[in-house]
């Protein structure tokens, strides 16, 4: 299984902080944003390889951060050619080439840099090999402001996905879906024509979306907290809150 992560955002809400510098390097005590989440993908033993999709402006100093900080599994660096993020290609766009350059013909999980968890992510991979499917991770979330912004999904008893909405006015139910996936090797050629299908290409979920719509999913209920670093207020509060950590 690759861990393919999409690290190519310009983080503009976290300026001046981030105007020059990649915002999962940010620095969260003695590690940092991206740093916490791959260490604890790294000991997933399914996890063979770790492909960071990032933009031109910032590939170099993820390269930096590669070589310094030194993994178990390899970890490849791939630079999708932009510099601003007017020319951004969107998180489909930069899966989507890291499948091509990677020559990538296996299942996949899929994780947003920007985001830290209180929990691993080893229990993500067992739901997965347990259902045979693609999976999505899904969270109540009983605030109907913050339904409006993210993914909501509608499942079966059995946590089957039945219905994908994306920044709903009127969600279907409370679970939020997160952008933490593991894509089944079986449904990479359905993942490989998204874009002749009218799939959305901006945010990491318009993949999702498309995906129920034409093959079997999953949702694994998260078991713990997902902090998501959205602004320069909410960096501060993770420094205070995983700083110690």
């Amino acid at each position: 299984m690759k861990n393919i992560v999409i690290a190519a955002g310009y983080a503009t809400r976290l300026y001046p902080l981030t105007e020059n510098f990649p915002k999962p390097l940010l620095e969260i005590g003695n590690s940092t944003i991206l740093g916490r989440l791959l260490d604890d993908i790294d000991r997933i033993d399914d996890i063979d390889e770790h492909i960071i999709v990032t933009n031109h402006k910032f590939a170099g100093h993820f390269e930096k951060w590669a070589a310094e900080h030194k993994m178990s599994k390899p970890v490849r660096i791939i630079d999708d050619g932009t510099e601003t993020n007017e020319t951004r290609l969107g998180a489909v766009k930069d899966l989507l080439l890291a499948i091509d350059s990677c020559n990538v013909d296996d299942d996949m999980m899929v994780v947003a840099a920007d985001n830290i968890l209180d929990f691993s992510l080893q229990g993500f991979v067992d739901f997965f090999k347990e259902k045979g499917t693609s999976v999505i991770m899904c969270h109540n979330e009983p605030e109907l402001k913050k339904l409006q912004r993210t993914g909501v999904i509608a499942v079966d008893e059995n946590m089957k996905v039945l219905e994908m909405q994306e920044k709903p006015e009127k969600p279907v139910s409370n679970w939020a879906v997160p952008p933490f996936y593991i894509y089944s090797k079986k449904d990479l050629p359905l993942i490989k024509d998204c874009m002749n299908h009218g799939c959305g290409f901006d945010a990491p979920g318009n993949l999702a979306h498309y995906l129920c719509e034409s093959t079997d999913m999953h949702a694994w209920i998260m078991p713990g907290k997902r902090f998501d670093i959205g602004s320069l207020d909410s960096y501060e509060e993770a420094k205070s809150l995983f700083g110690t950590l």
